[in-house]
């Protein structure tokens, strides 16, 4: 009994007729397929099809040789995959995440520090909560991630860069004179603060009002920076977030840098130290690199 055999008796099969079977799937002959599944009965011991003028039916002896003869071509399938894998070893795999919005600055120069290793591995990029980013680190589901020092997770961080914090508000908002805000100019105005989301963005504004005493109660809570600046803008509110959304903003919202001992927030990236990836340390060894790329590019 020959793989043929099997290949042509499922054809018969799934189409129900031995002509459609030998033109539409087979592309041979009607006599030739009929030799073929005579072959194949005779070498069974039993018939497995009934023939008519209507087409093909199969036999209680055909239904059971079905189920096996399927089985049968899909392990040879999967073993010819195998095979082929073998001779080809899989890419090895690098993740990276980023912080929502992060993407935009930090990943042409990543890829570029792995640009000689492109061919040899398989990259991936997604982009996150910083949270989220940290537990997916954690748990292996990413080599490192552009995010914030989250204290929950036991990573290793290096800072890439000190962002300063700036204020949004509607582009036609009465502070948009002047060329800085003071915390105290944020009283009265309704304010969109950062939710527990983004529990390390919110410590440093908190800290930032507190340390110029002043109190808030927030009007909107949020963790996104598309939502903080569709809401400054369709709320008339002020938001404190970091720099690296001005190139995202829309002509509906401006910036304002902060004045009095302005707020930064560091980005870092976060990995494991028991992650032996080879590129994960051929990333970190380029990391200085990194910074300066982006650094020369105004970031």
């Amino acid at each position: 009994m020959e793989l043929r055999h099997l290949r042509y008796f499922v054809a018969i099969a799934e189409t129900g007729s031995l002509t459609v079977a030998a033109e539409k799937k087979l592309y041979t002959s009607q006599p030739s397929l009929s030799r073929q599944i005579k072959d194949l009965e005779e070498q069974v011991g039993t018939p497995l099809l009934n023939r008519s003028s209507r087409g093909v039916v199969l036999t209680d002896a055909g239904k059971a040789f079905l189920d096996h003869a399927r089985l049968a071509l899909n392990q040879v399938e999967a073993a010819v995959a195998a095979a082929r894998r073998a001779a080809q070893p899989a890419k090895q795999r690098f993740s990276m995440g980023f912080l929502t919005g992060q993407e935009m600055t930090w990943l042409p120069e990543a890829m570029r520090v792995l640009r000689a290793e492109l061919p040899n591995i398989d990259v991936t990029v997604s982009s996150d909560y910083s949270p989220d980013l940290g537990e997916a680190v954690a748990r292996g589901r990413l080599d490192i991630a552009f995010m914030r020092a989250e204290p929950d997770f036991d990573l290793t961080y290096r800072r890439v860069s000190k962002e300063q914090l700036v204020a949004l508000m509607p582009s036609d908002h009465p502070l948009t004179a002047r060329t800085s805000v003071r915390a105290k100019d944020l009283i009265g105005q309704p304010f969109i603060a950062m939710a527990n989301k983004a529990r390390v963005l919110r410590s440093v504004i908190d800290q930032y009002l507190e340390h110029a005493g002043v109190k808030i109660t927030p009007s909107q809570l949020v963790d996104n920076p598309a939502m903080v600046m569709s809401l400054v803008a369709s709320t008339r509110g002020i938001a404190l977030i970091p720099s690296y959304v001005e190139p995202l903003m829309p002509w509906s919202v401006v910036s304002r840098p902060l004045a009095d001992n302005a707020p930064t927030i560091d980005l870092v990236v976060g990995y494991s130290e028991s992650n032996q990836s080879p590129i994960l340390q051929l990333f970190l060894s380029h990391l200085d690199d990194l910074m300066a790329s982006v650094g020369k590019a105004g970031v």
